[in-house]
């Protein structure tokens, strides 16, 4: 292996041998306290410490790296104290993630390192938005993020790769191609000669670069860094290694050619440098023996240090507590909406306006309120989205601010994270809400969980213009809010009327936590109402009684709230409460036992489908908590277990109002 010292000193050249050499030992020692059961799960890097240590170096210290698994050298190199990364792999409270995390699946804000997900893939994105932020800011500065041969077969990689190149962000990724993924091997896993040439495919330049030689790493990435920032524009780089451990510990390595260790085991990163530091006279025997010895002991002191660590005591509020960032106490106004008093429109100056316009109002005072709030999504610039909501936008705030996204919903959700770690917020729009699905893991595993995991906020809004009534068939017309409903971290609000999507929406733009903002498409130009012109909240988490009744309680949200009402309307013999939910997680409880103990009976009716629907929760909250406060059973009106027909009259018979009759009839009579 040849070493090129690049002008370094003898003194730099002994410092990046430290940082190789300190992952390994460290490494040594995890899998003898794997053997001993003192930790569970170990993923070896021991063969390709020189990616992680060698690009690591090259960056500045405040420039946000996303590593995998196999990328100790990334923490090791940024200084993070290694008692508390034992504590962390130990799964102990001082460690980073609380002990809810293992391995290397948690970050640090402090030392600008975003922790994985176990799919891999949705790093990538992250870097970009990281990296769009440095843009916005006119920083000089690169985001990096690694990806594995494996992972390039992800759609994240090509998303994440192409929404860079479209934008010319300076993001490097780098790809640690050792050969296998799990136990594929890449002939299985590519057609390509070289990863490296995917670059071309995307408009940006990319290198291939043995990724065990440290001092070629290090300057590979210091010029591509420069070449990053002066360009504004992504970088590739292949690095070729091997990993001369399994997968993880108990996968073995049966499944790899014997004679692959020998050739790989003479390319290592360690031994050769080594050799060529006492070769150049940098360092002698004794030199690299003191080194050792001094690391040795360094790693058995903090270990000690380690082992100190007090047992975890499960406590059952703080795992509730840390599951959303909590909120300051807010500053911004907020409408006076206690339940069941009206909108005091001789205080604040009120304009009748449409849902749509309600939503454009929130938007736009919110992009007032906060210079670092950007807006993504199909088609959302000059056109103004497919429903019209960011018309002019462009024109007021810049398509900086205001931007056009690819087709690739899982690469913006990832870019809005991003962003999010550099401290902007973001709005980003489902062009229909039913296309949430190819962005499904980012939104469930990456945005809702991150605080949990590692105390990072993840200050991000998704619009979903959901729902039916319009003829747009399966792919159109989906109520989809109940998939997130089941997942921890994320807010789900959906409002009914103008004055409440206003509202609602400022507050989820200044929420730090992830909303998704679902927006009933058949209600944006059919309903109007007061909406007060000033720049208002309406808190998350709290229900709204539209209409007062004591014979039956209806609780509902969205569409169904309209159709509550005009049944209301229609049948005067009958007193009904309509309870508008508005936020359907966190569900507001007190609102629901409230109603349930004024009447005694109970409908729910919701637009999406009966099987796994919201109202199935909200029944069984009712039934385990205010059992002795019903009169009758709870009972659920939704629409068919069917997919959403195209035609009319068909759409017409999937909705739940077309059996709201029956089902409250059914009711009153019990």
């Amino acid at each position: 292996m040849h070493f090129d010292r690049f002008s370094l000193s003898n003194d730099e050249l002994i410092n990046i041998y430290r940082h190789l050499l300190l992952p390994r030992m460290i490494e040594e020692k995890m899998l003898l306290l794997l053997r001993q059961g003192k930790v569970s799960k170990w993923f070896s890097g021991i063969g390709q410490e020189a990616i992680a240590v060698g690009s690591t170096l090259a960056l500045q210290k405040d420039e946000w790296i996303m590593p995998l698994h196999r990328n100790l050298g990334v923490f090791t190199s940024r200084g993070m104290p290694l008692h508390q990364l034992f504590m962390q792999w130990q799964g102990n409270k001082e460690g980073y993630s609380k002990g809810r995390e293992r391995s290397f699946h948690f970050g640090s804000k402090e030392h600008f390192i975003c922790g994985m997900i176990s799919h891999l893939g949705p790093q990538l994105a992250i870097a970009d938005g990281v990296a769009l932020a440095y843009q916005l800011k006119k920083e000089n500065k690169v985001s990096l993020a690694y990806s594995g041969d494996g992972g390039t077969s992800e759609g994240d990689f090509h998303e994440a790769l192409n929404v860079a190149a479209v934008w010319n962000l300076p993001v490097i990724f780098i790809i640690e191609n050792n050969g296998y993924g799990l136990s594929t091997p890449v002939n299985e896993q590519y057609r390509c000669e070289y990863l490296v040439d995917k670059a071309k495919g995307y408009g940006m330049e990319g290198v291939r670069i043995d990724g065990n030689n440290i001092l070629g790493v290090y300057d590979t990435i210091k010029g591509v860094r420069e070449y990053c920032i002066k360009n504004q524009k992504p970088y590739l780089v292949e690095c070729m290694t091997f990993r001369m451990r399994g997968h993880e510990e108990a996968s073995g390595t049966k499944y790899v050619p014997a004679e692959l260790f020998e050739e790989w085991g003479r390319k290592d990163p360690v031994k050769n440098y080594e050799q060529f530091l006492v070769a150049e006279g940098v360092i002698n025997e004794m030199g690299v023996a003191d080194i050792r010895n001094e690391l040795k002991a360094y790693i058995e002191t903090e270990l000690k240090t380690a082992a100190q660590a007090k047992e975890i005591v499960p406590d059952i509020q703080e795992e509730l507590n840390d599951v959303y960032f909590r909120l300051p106490v807010t500053s911004y106004p907020r409408l006076n909406d206690i339940v069941g008093q009206e909108l005091p429109v001789h205080e604040v100056p009120v304009s009748e306006k449409r849902f749509v316009n309600a939503i454009q109002d929130g938007l736009r005072q919110s992009m007032r309120q906060h210079p670092n709030l950007i807006l993504m999504g199909q088609d959302i610039a000059e056109y103004g989205g497919a429903f019209k909501i960011t018309e002019g936008f462009v024109e007021e705030f810049g398509k900086e601010s205001v931007r056009n996204t690819p087709l690739c919903e899982s690469a913006i959700v990832g870019a809005a994270l991003g962003l999010s770690l550099e401290g902007y917020k973001s709005v980003m729009e489902m062009q229909f809400a039913d296309f949430v699905t190819v962005g499904f893991n980012q939104i469930v595993n990456n945005l809702a969980k991150i605080h949990y995991r590692w105390g990072q906020a993840a200050d991000v809004v998704i619009r979903m213009p959901t729902g039916g009534g319009v003829g747009a068939g399966p792919f159109h017309s989906q109520s989809d809010e109940a998939w997130f409903t089941h997942v921890p971290g994320l807010k789900v609000v959906y409002p009914s009327s103008p004055q409440d999507a206003k509202g609602l929406l400022i507050a989820a733009i200044n929420d730090p936590n992830p909303v998704l903002f679902f927006e009933h498409k058949a209600l944006y130009r059919s309903i109007s109402g007061p909406v007060p012109d000033e720049y208002y909240e309406i808190e998350i988490g709290k229900a709204k009684i539209v209409n007062d009744g004591v014979d039956i309680s209806i609780i509902t949200y969205g569409a169904g709230v309209h159709w509550a009402m005009e049944y209301s309307e229609q049948h005067t013999d009958i007193s009904i409460e309509i309870l508008d939910l508005r936020t359907l997680l966190p569900l507001d409880h007190d609102a629901i036992k409230a109603t349930v103990a004024k009447t005694g009976k109970v409908l729910i009716l919701h637009e999406d489908t009966l099987e796994g629907g919201i109202g199935g929760e909200v029944s069984a909250w009712i039934s385990e908590h205010c059992f002795e406060l019903l009169d009758a059973p709870v009972l659920r009106c939704a629409s068919l277990d069917t997919p959403v027909p195209f035609n009319l009259e068909l759409e017409k018979q999937f909705l739940a109002k077309s059996r709201l009759d029956e089902y409250v009839r059914k009711l009153v009579a019990y």
